[in-house]
């Protein structure tokens, strides 16, 4: 795409300090362990470089794609030749402010997050401590588990708008967070930077407790020692994906290397050698098979991007 590779020849020229990669192999940065070469992929060391490039791209009607941890995506094998995608690996800026919220980059590992918290006495993200992703994508997807969900924590959302090229802060409602979804899933037209967070004091202790509960709990039912995106298929109304998996007796179930996890339905697992289209194929088989024995229709909540993926201003 011409404008795209104007684009990353500017970046080389006016940015020559900037970590960029081309044609980089997408399966070193998705929990899938799956996916061919991106165009270009930079690691903005700040907002500063983030906002840089984003101008630029801008300038050339081509808009990146943000990654965080690349946990609830399913990168194509082909790989995406004409797409630009900017990490936030390195935004990683935390700090407790003088309120008693919390102020965390885009970067910042869920983990890290909830066990920042409990270490500052703050209760209410203890249901994050186990999930593989960023606080940007985190938002993103309004991750959740064990009954709890970033909408109930997150204060404000700073956010580049690509295009506008400014920066401005949201509230929780304009965040427009619903399950699995959010402002920033609808448009492209946000890339989330850093979040305050407002949580509830409690015990030091208590918390740490219910952080190991939670984690001893993900030990034993999911399969945390292989490749997947976590969750394959969102929870329909009024009942569970796994439940319904199971009862289809797809426990097992594969397509080349990609296979049902045995040990929790509700997750779609890379046995070693699984390709993307061993993933669509499974998924595809499960949806209609669980549709043919519950009357159910179950939706992927895994984000599967297409080999001709782009994003254009």
């Amino acid at each position: 795409m011409e404008n795209l590779e104007k684009a990353i020849a500017e970046i080389k020229e006016k940015m020559p300090e900037l970590e960029l990669r081309e044609n980089e192999v997408m399966c070193r940065h998705c929990s899938f362990k799956i996916g061919g070469p991106a165009r270009a992929y930079a690691v903005p060391k700040d907002e500063e470089e983030l906002e840089k490039i984003c101008g630029y791209l801008h300038e050339h009607h081509t808009a990146p794609m943000i990654l965080g941890n690349g946990s609830n995506i399913l990168f194509p094998d082909e790989g995406l030749k004409d797409l630009f995608i900017i990490s936030t690996d390195k935004l990683t800026e935390l700090r407790l402010e003088g309120d008693g919220s919390i102020y965390a980059g885009a970067g910042v590992s869920l983990a890290k997050l909830a066990s920042f918290a409990q270490q500052n006495g703050l209760a209410g993200l203890e249901f994050a401590s186990g999930i593989p992703g960023s606080l940007g994508g985190g938002c993103i997807m309004n991750a959740g588990a064990y009954g709890g969900e970033l909408k109930q924590c997150v204060e404000g959302v700073k956010c580049y708008k690509l295009k506008e090229q400014k920066l401005v802060t949201l509230s929780n409602e304009e965040c427009r967070f619903e399950y699995r979804d959010s402002l920033f899933k609808q448009s492209g037209d946000y890339v989330v930077v850093a979040v305050r967070l407002r949580l509830q004091n409690g015990s030091r202790e208590e918390i740490a407790k219910r952080i190991r509960e939670l984690n001893e709990k993900r030990r034993e039912k999911q399969p945390l020692d292989m490749p997947s995106a976590g969750s394959a298929f969102k929870r329909p109304e009024g009942n569970f994906a796994a439940a319904l998996i199971d009862e289809a007796g797809l426990k097992g179930f594969s397509v080349g290397g990609a296979q049902v996890s045995e040990k929790h339905a509700g997750f779609v697992v890379n046995t070693g050698n699984a390709c993307s289209h061993d993933v669509c194929e499974l998924l595809k088989q499960v949806e209609e098979k669980v549709y043919e024995t519950s009357g159910v229709n179950i939706e992927p909540e895994v984000i599967i991007l297409p080999p001709d993926y782009t994003k254009e201003c």
